[in-house]
């Protein structure tokens, strides 16, 4: 008996470590896949919402890497895109972390004006749930372009909440977790270009991050 526990117990673990290395194989060979595809992503939503006809200089040579938890939700360093136009800042493109969704955290980037004003907000990843939470994402709601346009009317503007919170956008029916924290890390990051733009220009850039 003892003879065939050993056995049965070696068994398992070869099996254990067979699935580990295969697990860590096939991440190692789609890895470059899928940072590709995440920076084609992040090229589709820079275009959103910083489009074309909104600046005249690269956006990649107006990047910087900014840290701030208070205002990103990460204390990771997030890359800033500034929109330049005839030498003058007109919009950002921010990336930002909602850490309280309800399957845990949502990588978003929010277009916004230098005054203020959204331009959009999209959303580059997440785990809600199918159906529910992931209405946040453009190609299952339209619920994200309520943003477009919205600014604040001072720090404590109680509209930056969702409905059931006395705010002014909808929830999602049986999936309320999700879109309050989206709205919360949006209002955060318009806290941070109405308070802190010093913080924006600041930040070294992308390439120094490196």
């Amino acid at each position: 008996m003892l003879e065939m526990m050993r056995k049965n117990g070696l068994t398992l673990a070869l099996f254990a470590l067979g699935c580990t290395a295969f697990v860590a194989f096939t991440h190692s060979l789609t890895r470059d896949t899928i940072i590709e595809q995440e920076q084609a992503q992040l090229l589709r939503v820079l275009d959103e919402l910083l489009p074309a006809d909104s600046h005249d200089e690269p956006l990649f040579d107006h990047c910087v890497m900014l840290s701030s938890e208070q205002f990103l939700g990460t204390s990771d360093p997030l890359p800033v895109f500034t929109a330049m136009k005839d030498g003058q800042p007109q919009s950002y493109a921010i990336e930002a972390v909602a850490p309280d969704g309800y399957s845990g955290e949502i990588k978003l980037v929010v277009g916004v004006k230098v005054d203020g004003t959204l331009n959009g907000v999209r959303v580059l990843n997440h785990n809600e749930t199918p159906g529910l939470g992931d209405k946040i994402e453009l190609k299952k709601s339209p619920w994200v372009l309520d943003f477009n346009g919205q600014s604040m009317l001072g720090e404590e503007d109680t509209r930056w909440a969702v409905r059931s919170d006395g705010g002014q956008f909808d929830a999602f029916t049986g999936a309320t977790i999700t879109p309050r924290a989206v709205v919360k890390a949006v209002h955060k990051v318009l806290l941070l270009v109405n308070q802190q733009p010093r913080l924006l220009t600041q930040a070294p850039s992308c390439g120094e991050s490196l």
